[in-house]
């Protein structure tokens, strides 16, 4: 069973996430956790312009919480009438990502399903603050949606690794059981000057070799020194329809997403990524 966190603001994007997780885990028995969490609503609501009337502010706010929630339930039930699904909806006057931390631990979360964007997002950034927040700093894979992205099954995936990392074996292994249901081919993209291996990046290769056994994996190099663009090039030639990056120190995802403001996130997003996260959990 998989265990799915999708935070929502009840935009077109959150939906559009909403949307293709559906699709994207129809074959398994999967219970979905839908969370807003609303305490930026309440802190930047217009009629907070005193104290007297916080309490009266909170209390509307989290009615309109609960009703959307409510709502949205109502709706992906008539709609995506899927026996293998078990639906929950969580409201909190909480941060997002506080809220998903919480939830991830107290539930085993196994991957947080959203949009890139929300619904007040920049639409010249990749990715939209709230996004980024969870990218950054909730420990779980991220599997994040572009904007207007439409459903397609993740055959061609590619993953871009400098093989630097000891990967967790329980990420590799999710990432397996989400790809097995769609005979995904994973292509290993090494982006470098130099074509020639450490000792330590061939055995994290082997490792990879012997974790995604499930699925056909090749195995590429091609010199560049810029990462992202190699990537895109390589996500427009290819047909590819996933992305998977690992978010930890020394990896590619962590030179996007950790740099001094996010207006400098180059990697274009036109497929959905799948970000772990190289943390151990129980």
């Amino acid at each position: 069973m998989f265990k799915v966190l999708i935070p929502t603001d009840f935009s077109e994007n959150s939906m559009n996430a909403i949307n293709y997780a559906l699709e994207f885990f129809k074959y398994e028995k999967s219970e979905f956790y839908f969370m807003h969490a609303y305490q930026h609503d309440v802190y930047n609501h217009k009629e907070l312009l005193t104290r007297i009337v916080y309490d009266d502010i909170v209390a509307r706010v989290k009615k309109e919480s609960e009703d959307n929630l409510n709502d949205l339930l109502k709706a992906i039930k008539k709609s995506n009438p899927n026996p293998r699904f078990t639906y929950y909806a969580i409201s909190s006057f909480n941060s997002l990502v506080d809220e998903a931390d919480l939830i991830v631990d107290s539930k085993n979360i196994d991957v947080i399903v959203m949009g890139t964007k929300g619904a007040s997002n920049n639409s010249k950034l990749t990715f939209g603050s709230n996004t980024l927040q969870v990218l950054k700093y909730v420990q779980c894979p991220v599997l994040a949606i572009p904007e207007n992205y439409k459903y397609s099954p993740p055959k061609h995936v590619l993953f871009p690794t400098n093989y630097l990392i000891t990967y967790k074996r329980r990420e590799l292994k999710l990432l397996c059981q989400l790809l097995a249901p769609y005979r995904s081919k994973i292509g290993m993209l090494y982006v470098s000057k130099s074509e020639k291996l450490s000792f330590r990046q061939e055995d994290n290769k082997l490792f990879i070799q012997e974790s995604l056994c499930k699925n056909e994996t090749n195995f590429y190099t091609t010199k560049s020194k810029k990462v992202d663009q190699a990537i895109n090039d390589y996500i427009t030639k290819n047909g590819i329809d996933f992305l998977v990056m690992v978010n930890t120190r020394h990896s590619y995802l962590e030179n996007i997403l950790f740099q001094s403001t996010i207006d400098k996130i180059s990697i274009k997003m036109p497929v959905p990524l799948l970000a772990m996260q190289n943390i151990k959990r129980v």
